[in-house]
């Protein structure tokens, strides 16, 4: 399964993480510039440590799991 992760700054100079799964592929970094961008502009997320001020990253992350039977 692959999610992006989307790392913002909040006001408390602490990193926030939005997930989401399953991105379009390829990942188009101007899309996703201007999506954290819009995210900051509308305050969409709510941060304990006060508003999203800036961007620090945003990668794709995938992760295998394999069962084990017991």
């Amino acid at each position: 399964m692959k999610t992006i992760e989307l790392k913002f700054e909040n006001e408390e100079g602490k990193t926030v993480t939005v997930s989401l799964d399953e991105p379009v592929e390829p990942v188009d970094p101007q899309v996703v510039n201007a999506a954290m961008d819009a995210i900051i502009a509308e305050n969409a997320f709510f941060s304990t440590g006060g508003d999203l001020i800036g961007k620090k990253s945003a990668r794709v992350v995938e992760r295998n799991v394999t069962e084990i039977e017991l």
